[in-house]
């Protein structure tokens, strides 16, 4: 069964408003938050065939954090600049576009794209939060077929339900 976990980077810095959104580094609450929901993920017995991440500097930092608990290679992380503010219809492209060898697929991404991915696929959710995650089991074994009516929810974690 392939699952997708739909990742949100963890809580950003605002000590320099006046840095680029995109080289918003990770605020020390995100610094404790990513590597508690990692190690959340990881307790669940989760493999990870594939993270993809946004290459904001945020994402990147929640994506290396999040490899580093699961031993998984940071060389290996798939870094995309188009999953910096994607939208909902982008990242389902983007996942529909993945290999069916990949059977457990990461994405670290951004709000409000990853929330509105998630409503998209039959989830009605206000917010996910910075550091939350959220997984769907899928019902078939291609991901180009991945739809409302392919997928399930599987759960959702986020540092204020630990």
């Amino acid at each position: 069964m392939k699952k997708i976990i739909l990742i949100r980077h963890a809580k950003s810095s605002w000590d320099n408003p006046w840095l680029d959104d995109y080289e918003r580094p990770l605020a020390e609450r995100g610094l404790l938050d990513a590597p508690k929901m990692a190690t959340s993920l990881k307790k669940r017995g989760i493999n990870i065939d594939l993270i993809c991440s946004s290459s904001a500097q945020r994402a990147r930092q929640t994506a290396s954090i999040t490899a580093e608990v699961f031993g998984y290679p940071e060389e290996k992380i798939f870094w995309d600049k188009s999953l910096y503010h994607a939208s909902a219809n982008h990242l389902l492209q983007f996942i529909q576009s993945q290999s069916d060898q990949i059977q457990t697929l990461a994405i670290v991404g951004h709000n409000p794209g990853l929330t509105e991915l998630i409503n998209l696929l039959g989830v009605n959710l206000d917010n996910l939060p910075t550091a939350g995650q959220f997984a769907f089991s899928l019902a078939t074994a291609h991901w180009r077929e991945l739809n409302k009516n392919t997928c399930s929810y599987f759960w959702i974690d986020y540092p204020k339900k630990n």
